[in-house]
């Protein structure tokens, strides 16, 4: 079974070439814990190339702006000092023959004044999502966002292109393009958080465009070979998100548009919470989206090495998504080729700051060696 799993195969399609099928999933970590908000070669250098094994590295969220910021200690890619930081990580990650992707980001109304001077985080329109943020200050409550104007929603455009510029000069093998999880995009497609009247609002069509205008500028740039974007359909009760009659017919209408694209991927996750009885809602996000996309698929939420090995040789996915898995275990790839069991990770030390939770995870072999 060693040499035989899905999951082990290479993947050599739409421009990418990868050494196997498993993909490091973006996580936040909030370890750019320095007042330029940019990667350090002490933690976020060895953290990714501990890591290079997985077929694609995709980083944690980077925030393409200092309005798109929402989180403590994201190291972002809108500034020299964050693009020199970034290039010392992608040296590393390609030094150990491993490609990465960045994760361009924007939260949108997950986030809080704290973040902005005082000023209101942006949104599609001015609903509060009434969930909790982590802030410099501790967790606080959402707060009614600001409408964005024409003018925010051009000069949002600029910063995904000029990130997209910057992650080439940093020297990624690509870009995601976060529309998911409740953040900027999601809130534009979904009706719950999107009443505009404008041509960003209203119709399916309208709720789409800004999405595709940011990646027709992210295309002018970088090759769209070069371009994954990922999405979460069935998101319910998180983030101020819902699913209503029109949520899975919006993500249709994605998915087929997309298909002109020759995208790197199309990165979809499975149902966060229990979906089963809320009405619109699809459970089997992989198997209902497959046949809209012939390009990349990746897959995520909840898989492991069986369930992984499955989705890829049912044909329903390409590329599976490990996120927690590959905090506890930097050597993921191995432990699957040699059927080794997985370390257990600690959650308090997810978001935490310093190489405690980050760093300290063994390798299988470095377990031998310390017995």
């Amino acid at each position: 079974m060693k040499n035989t799993q899905p999951l082990l195969q290479p993947l050599k399609q739409n421009g990418l070439y990868l050494n196997n099928r498993v993909v490091m999933a973006p996580m936040t970590r909030s370890r750019a814990d320095n007042p330029e908000l940019k990667p350090t070669a002490d933690l976020h250098v060895p953290y990714y190339k501990q890591r290079s094994g997985a077929g694609l590295i995709i980083t944690e969220g980077s925030p393409v702006s200092k309005e798109a910021i929402g989180y403590v200690f994201t190291p972002g890619i809108f500034t020299q000092e964050q693009v020199n930081g970034w290039r010392k990580v992608t040296a590393g990650v390609h030094e150990n023959g491993g490609k990465i992707f960045i994760q361009l980001w924007h939260v949108g109304r997950i986030s809080h004044p704290d973040f902005h001077e005082g000023q209101l985080p942006l949104a599609p329109s001015a609903i509060n999502p009434e969930a909790q943020v982590y802030t410099p200050e501790g967790f606080k409550d959402t707060v009614t966002p600001k409408a964005m104007t024409k003018e925010d929603i051009d000069k949002t455009i600029s910063d995904f292109k000029k990130a997209a510029e910057n992650a080439m000069l940093a020297g990624f093998d690509g870009v995601e393009i976060h529309s998911s999880n409740g953040y900027l995009f999601h809130q534009f497609f979904n009706k719950c958080s999107n009443v505009r009247t404008d041509e960003y609002g209203g119709s399916i069509e309208n709720r789409v465009r800004f999405f595709f205008e940011v990646l027709e500028a992210v295309k002018s740039v970088m090759p769209a070979s070069k371009i994954g974007v990922r999405f979460n359909p069935s998101m319910h009760g998180m983030m101020g998100m819902s699913v209503d009659e029109e949520t899975i017919p919006t993500f249709e209408y994605i998915i087929n548009r997309l298909s002109k694209y020759n995208l790197a991927y199309v990165h979809l996750s499975e149902p966060f919470t229990d979906v089963s009885d809320v009405p619109f809602a699809v459970t089997q996000i992989a198997k209902h989206f497959r046949p809209m996309y012939s390009g990349n698929l990746i897959i995520n939420a909840g898989f492991d090495q069986e369930k992984g090995n499955e989705v890829i040789e049912t044909g329903e996915a390409d590329m599976v998504a490990f996120g927690k898995p590959y905090i506890s275990n930097p050597d993921l790839v191995d432990r699957f080729k040699n059927n080794i069991a997985l370390a257990d990770w600690d959650k308090d030390t997810f978001y935490t700051q310093g190489k405690e939770g980050y760093l300290d995870y063994p390798t299988y072999k470095e377990e031998k060696q310390e017995a």
